[in-house]
């Protein structure tokens, strides 16, 4: 009975240990030698640094856009959530006044609900009548955010913003409050 398979199999496994310059099993002899592939003493380890130096030099851009693009889809969520909040505590107050103060402080709310901070937010009311509180007048609420580079120190000062994003809302008011 031929033994076929079985040499095959050891002739893979040689020259699978070939290509890893691993020497033969059956003797001493490396082929690896013979072609001038040994690594010499000072060049041992050096792939680790590269591969070390070169994955911290593309990695940390990556993270960082990676962490750029979550800053603004968070503020994305934010801005649609204080503007529509603020549109529904608007329509049920008695006064414009009350209204825009109440508006602002729901805006606010809701801002930092989401990590951002309601200094870098604007809030316009706008209405389609004169009197904003009559019924069936529309309250149209705007939020307008500015969000900032993630971990830039004097960010503030230079104005270093990732994004300026805003929002609107519409409420109509009710006949009965």
């Amino acid at each position: 009975m031929p033994r076929f398979p079985i040499d095959l199999a050891r002739a893979g496994l040689a020259r699978f240990r070939e290509a890893l310059c691993l020497p033969p099993q059956e003797g001493p002899d490396n082929n690896c030698t013979r072609r001038g592939l040994e690594q010499s003493a000072p060049e041992r380890g050096s792939a680790v640094v590269e591969f070390t130096l070169l994955s911290l030099l593309l990695m940390v851009p990556v993270v960082y856009f990676i962490v750029t693009i979550g800053q603004v889809q968070g503020g994305s969520f934010a801005v649609v959530g204080a503007a529509d909040q603020a549109a529904k505590v608007y329509v049920t107050r008695k006064e414009a006044s009350q209204g825009r103060v109440a508006a602002e402080q729901a805006a606010a709310l809701t801002l930092a609900d989401y990590g951002h901070s309601a200094q870098r937010a604007t809030v316009d009311v706008a209405c389609d009548r004169d009197d904003c509180l009559s019924a069936g007048t529309a309250v149209t609420v705007t939020v307008k955010l500015t969000v900032p580079l993630p971990m830039v120190p004097f960010g503030e000062t230079l104005h270093l913003d990732a994004a300026h994003l805003n929002a609107s809302a519409t409420q109509i008011v009710g006949r009965f409050r």
